[in-house]
C-alpha cells in the first residue's frame, strides 16, 4: 500500500511552521524524523492532505546547556543525542535510554521531538520524560509555552499540543549532588518494542534518605505513565528501609488497564512490569550511595 497524495511543504524555520500549522488547520501534519508517521502513512492510518517537514527547518537542533536545564532541540536526531557527551554527562537517564530505541537505522532519523510528539505508550523517550520531570517547550500562533512532561501525555497517541502548537525543545533538568539512574525494559527481541520498562531516577541527601524520585513506565498501559504514588511513599523515607519488590509492586499497581495483545497477556506484563521497577530501582539507588 502507498501514502494517499498530500501536499507538501518544507517550512525555513519555526515560524513558518506554526504559520503553515495554523493556516492548514487539522487538514496538516508534522514530520520531522518520519519513523512513526511514515508506516502510519503507508498504511493509511494517517491520511494528512498535508505535511508539513521540519527537516530543514532552522533553530529546531542542538543540545545546549542553560540555567540548570540541557535543552534538547526537538529535530535532533536520537544519533546525536547518542552520541553527545553532554548528554551523557548532564542527562545519563537520556544517554543510557537511547541505545534501547530500535536499531542504528532508525536513530540516524527519529528524532527526541518527534518521539514525545507521538506518545507512544511503548517509548522509551515519554518514561524518561516522567521520570526526570522535563518541561517541553512550545509555540504557537499564540506565542511560547511550558508544558510538564506529568502534563504533557494525554491519551492513546495525543497530548496537550494543539493543531497549531510546534514542540520546539525539551529542557530535561540537570541533577547534581548524590543522584542515580537506571531504565530497564524487557522485548522479545533486541530492537523490538518493550513488553514493559520503567526509568527511574533518584536522589538521596546525606544521611541516604530520599529526596526525590521519579518512576516513568512504558508498555503498561495506553499511554506514558509516572507512578506517582510510589514515588511519593519512598520520598523522604530511608533508603535502607525501603523494599526494593514492594515499589516495584506498587509501581506498576497503579497502571490501571494494562494492555493485551499477541505479545504478552496482561498479568504477564504486569509481573514483567514490576520486575523492571525492581531492578532500576535497586541500580539507580546504588549509584547515587556511591555519587
Amino acid at each position: 500500500m502507498k501514502p494517499a497524495a498530500f501536499d507538501y511543504h518544507a517550512p525555513a524555520d519555526a515560524a513558518e511552521a506554526v504559520a503553515l500549522l495554523s493556516g492548514l488547520g487539522e487538514d496538516a501534519k508534522i514530520i520531522a524524523g518520519g519513523q512513526s508517521l511514515v508506516p502510519m502513512l503507508a498504511l493509511r492510518l494517517a491520511v494528512p492532505e498535508h505535511l508539513v517537514d521540519l527537516r530543514r527547518a532552522d533553530g529546531l537542533r542542538g543540545i545546549e546547556r542553560r540555567d540548570g536545564v540541557l535543552r534538547i532541540g526537538a529535530c535532533t536526531t536520537q544519533a546525536m543525542i547518542e552520541r553527545s557527551a553532554e548528554v551523557a554527562r548532564d542527562v545519563p537517564l537520556l544517554a543510557r535510554a537511547t541505545p534501547l530505541i530500535g536499531h542504528f537505522q532508525i536513530r540516524n532519523r527519529g528524532t527526541i521531538g518527534g518521539s514525545l510528539a507521538h506518545a507512544d505508550a511503548a517509548a522509551e523517550y515519554p518514561a524518561v520524560a516522567l521520570a526526570l520531570g522535563a518541561r517541553i517547550q512550545a509555540r504557537s500562533p499564540r506565542g511560547e509555552r511550558t508544558v510538564p512532561a506529568d502534563r504533557f501525555f494525554t491519551g492513546m497517541w495525543t497530548t496537550e499540543l494543539a493543531e497549531d502548537e510546534l514542540l520546539t525543545a525539551v529542557d530535561f533538568p540537570v541533577r547534581d549532588g548524590r543522584a542515580g539512574f537506571a531504565i530497564e525494559e524487557f522485548a522479545r527481541r533486541g530492537g523490538d518494542f518493550a513488553i514493559a520498562g520503567a526509568a527511574v531516577a533518584v536522589e538521596l541527601d546525606g544521611d541516604d534518605r530520599v529526596r526525590r524520585c521519579g518512576i516513568g513506565l512504558f508498555g503498561l498501559g495506553s499511554t506514558p505513565l509516572r507512578a506517582a504514588a510510589a514515588e511519593a511513599s519512598v520520598t523522604g523515607a530511608a533508603v535502607a528501609g525501603i523494599d526494593a519488590d514492594e515499589v516495584g509492586r506498587a509501581a506498576v499497581a497503579e497502571s490501571g488497564s494494562v494492555p493485551a495483545d499477541l505479545h504478552a497477556s496482561a498479568d504477564h506484563r504486569r509481573h514483567v512490569g514490576a520486575v523492571v521497577v525492581t531492578r532500576a530501582w535497586r541500580r539507580a539507588v546504588q549509584e547515587a550511595a556511591h555519587a
